[in-house]
């Protein structure tokens, strides 16, 4: 019966390609219609590289994040670090000023700047509260001079925020729009009136349709800041641009340089390949010509979605490669193959749809059901690439089935009289012709072994360490490291993470307990040093009422901390809000009810952040009671939760997609035991490539983990084709090692062509500066080739243990 039926089924693929190649042209004509009106949508296509883009728009972490953005702005903030013999030299200040100047009257988007130009300096006067810059009277004489030298070093929030410790850097703080200007509308002076008398009512409606800053805007905005630093860079005014919107631009911009530069040196040496294996330039372009126009509809498909384009999945185009040129390469090898033999092309196209037809309709079914479990994560670009990589394994199938074989009828093509071609192949035939035998007769021996590497995959595997440092993946003689790791080490770094505190009802600030708890923890906070996580610096509404305390008090150093009087502390917000200082807005809401506490920290994995958060949380409901609500939030927050759900939801994701994968192994090979034993050479490439990052201490990270999608696809093609073949012939004669030399020496070939080619194109990633790029293309390549042993050595050696030479099929 099972015979019966795969026999019509390759009867049936048999008709559909002689009904293709009577009706070529038809065909060819409903494929230009689908792939035009699919690639009339690519113009919307979008990019999202932010880490917000990794989160669903409803995930909590997210939506705190947004409330977050919405009160007190954006967290992240571009540092423009100025080293100098003497940073208090007047030379040196008039300079700063310049450029202070320069940057807030040209740089686009800008919220706010903060320098040593215009730090905030609170002092009493008379009893009255002065609140000015720090460089309001500019000094005329060598005392006004060391006196503002004085003031600034000896005030705390200078340290580590404005000037270094040792007093030779200082930083101009650049703090970017938390909205996006996208159709934001400039009014002019005569409409302002009018826009301002419904400006309460329509505000938040219009935050609603607002977007958040965006990408192109933080790369505007970096660009803008580049530009002008670069004119003041000098020997005695060194320059450094750090921060979370440098850091995002650059390896945005060197992530998306090198993967076009890879995927085009990629796709070029699979083409010079694939013409030394086929020696026809029909075998080169027709391969690539499905997997373009796999990739073009699947983005066509992401547009009309309207999924943006994020960094990971960026790794789309090198899948679709792999699953697109295996299977054009299964069904042209088998067509040259029978062309070559001296039938014509018409046969020679029936007998290659009929071969691997059913072959390449199976792991096509296979690894796009396999990969739609990914679309469940919650991590949003890894859903996306369930999603989009299933439906890319669709569309090229569909081009593999239909256009493939309508534009073989087109082209002219014979068989190619050619000793060498002749010889070429009898070489390829005795190299699969000798591992079929040794597989087969040395069974047990390849099995021993295949357990000892799988033992030894296992060691590895266990070894693994999760851990995301996007930070890193560029090498340390880029200027954005040398500027990162010059700010970690000088002004404790340029990366924040957030904590709101609400005290739940209006004026709850007032409370001392909760502006002492605050104190409290900017102290305690403060001392995590060492280890993963070293905080550098606290900024918290804490800093404003002491001084101002202290400015009150006679400008008297005893006085710099929190007053235990709650009619006091609600005194010294009124008279601080009143002295024309917007400062507070940026710690505090307008019911002083919610309180803003920003931690700075160095870069760091954010495989920490998660746990840091956690961290925090019970530390201020420790020190502030469980009757506040406690929100860690910012950037790194979003990492660290990013990171989380996606070791979560891989692991989710990777077991179903293992069964699903195994259920559809049993229902197309018609086999339970049959399905359950495909799954070891399915597995095997993955346990070994997890294998090797743990021996070579590979960091499995936000892209590394997403190699085992690429290895799904390429192990699970591979074992289809195999076991599908195999089964066929066993099924005729009953005779393993005849199978498996039969089914080596028809898709075996085509098996050795791909793998050959792609591991080629993958390995070429290996000469990226990335550290990312490196390891995907390292492993990637790596797995193909473990895909590829696991099929031609364990796979037959485990057909030879179950079948028991001498035994029938029906004995299955």
């Amino acid at each position: 019966m099972v015979i019966q039926l795969r026999q019509k089924i390759e009867v049936g693929f048999g008709r559909f390609a002689h009904l293709i190649y009577r009706n070529h042209w038809k065909v060819l004509f409903l494929i230009l219609i689908l792939v035009a009106a699919l690639t009339s949508q690519l113009p919307k296509l979008t990019m999202d590289t932010s880490t917000e883009g990794f989160l669903h728009a409803n995930d909590p972490a997210l939506i705190s994040y947004d409330h977050f953005r919405d009160q007190f702005g954006r967290d992240e903030v571009l540092a423009v670090a100025i080293t100098a013999p003497d940073v208090f030299d007047l030379k040196f200040l008039t300079k700063l000023k310049q450029l202070h100047e320069e940057l807030r009257n040209n740089v686009p988007y800008l919220d706010d700047i903060t320098s040593l130009i215009n730090a905030r300096n609170t002092r009493g006067e008379d009893s009255t509260l002065i609140v000015e810059d720090l460089l309001e009277q500019w000094p005329e004489s060598v005392n006004a001079l060391e006196e503002i030298k004085k003031r600034a070093l000896s005030n705390p929030l200078y340290r580590n925020l404005l000037l270094s410790e040792d007093g030779t850097t200082t930083v101009i703080v650049i703090k970017t729009d938390a909205y996006s200007s996208l159709g934001v509308e400039t009014e002019s002076a005569g409409d302002f009136d009018d826009a301002a008398f419904e400006a309460d009512t329509e505000t938040e409606a219009a935050k609603a349709e607002r977007k958040f800053f965006t990408d192109e805007e933080n790369n505007e905005l970096v660009i803008a800041v580049h530009q002008i630093a670069e004119r003041y860079n000098g020997s005695n005014f060194m320059v450094r641009i750090g921060g979370g919107p440098e850091v995002m631009f650059k390896l945005k911009q060197t992530m998306q340089t090198n993967m076009k530069r890879f995927i085009r040196l990629a796709f070029a040496i699979i083409a010079i390949a694939l013409f030394v294996m086929f020696r026809r330039i029909s075998g080169v372009i027709l391969p690539l010509l499905v997997v373009l126009l796999s990739l073009l509809s699947t983005l066509s498909v992401m547009a009309m979605a309207g999924i943006a384009f994020k960094l990971p999945t960026q790794i789309l185009p090198s899948f679709l490669m792999a699953v697109g040129i295996g299977a054009s390469v299964h069904v042209l090898a088998i067509f040259f193959s029978h062309l070559q033999q001296g039938n014509t092309k018409e046969d020679s196209i029936v007998h290659a749809m009929s071969h691997s037809g059913l072959a390449i309709v199976m792991t096509s079914l296979t690894t796009a059901a396999g990969l739609a479990s990914f679309a469940g994560a919650e991590v949003a670009p890894i859903a996306d690439l369930g999603l989009l990589a299933s439906s890319g394994v669709l569309l090229s199938l569909l081009f593999t089935i239909l256009l493939l074989p309508a534009l073989l009828s087109i082209i002219p093509l014979k068989a190619k009289i050619s000793s060498s071609s002749e010889k070429r192949h009898a070489r390829m035939d005795r190299v699969v012709v000798g591992i079929a035998n040794f597989a087969t007769r040395r069974y047990k021996l390849v099995l021993v072994l295949s357990g000892i590497v799988l033992v030894l995959g296992i060691l590895g595997a266990v070894q693994v360490r999760f851990s995301h440092e996007p930070y890193k993946w560029m090498p340390e003689s880029m200027s954005v490291r040398q500027a990162g790791d010059f700010l970690d080490q000088k002004m404790g770094g340029a990366s924040v993470v957030e904590v709101v505190v609400d005290t739940g009802k209006e004026n709850g600030l007032y409370e001392p307990r909760i502006i002492q708890g605050l104190e409290a923890l900017k102290y305690e906070i403060e001392k995590i040093k060492g280890g993963p996580i070293s905080i550098g610096k606290t900024l918290s509404v804490v800093d404003i009422i002491k001084e101002t305390n202290r400015a009150l008090n006679e400008n008297q150093q005893a006085f710099y901390k929190i007053p235990d009087n709650r009619d006091l502390i609600a005194q010294e917000f009124l008279l601080f809000e009143n002295s024309g200082s917007d400062d507070l807005e940026d710690f505090v809401d307008s019911q002083f009810s919610k309180a803003r506490f920003t931690i700075k920290m160095p870069w760091t994995d954010s495989i920490y952040l998660e746990i840091l958060s956690a961290d925090l949380e019970r530390r201020f409901h420790q020190q502030l009671g469980d009757d506040v609500v406690v929100t860690v939030t910012g950037m790194n927050a979003l990492l660290g939760r990013t990171m989380a759900a996606t070791i979560f939801s891989m692991t989710e994701s990777y077991i179903i997609a293992a069964v699903v994968i195994t259920l559809m192994m049993i229902l197309l090979l018609g086999s339970v035991r049959i399905g359950l034993i495909s799954m070891i050479p399915n597995l095997t490439p993955i346990i070994l490539t997890v294998g090797v990052m743990g021996w070579l201490d590979l960091p499995m990270d936000l892209f590394t983990i997403l190699i085992g999608s690429i290895a799904i696809g390429l192990a699970v093609d591979d074992t289809i084709h195999f076991m599908h073949n195999f089964r066929r012939y066993h099924l005729e004669t009953g005779d393993v090692p005849d199978s498996v030399r039969r089914t080596l020496l028809t898709s075996g070939r085509a098996m050795l062509v791909t793998s050959i080619v792609l591991c080629i194109g993958f390995f070429i990633y290996m000469f990226s500066i990335l550290t990312n790029l490196f390891n995907f293309g390292l492993l990637t390549g790596f797995a193909i080739a473990m895909a590829l042993l696991a099929d031609f050595f364990l796979a037959p050696a485990l057909m030879m243990q179950f079948y028991k030479q001498g035994t029938t099929a029906v004995e299955e």
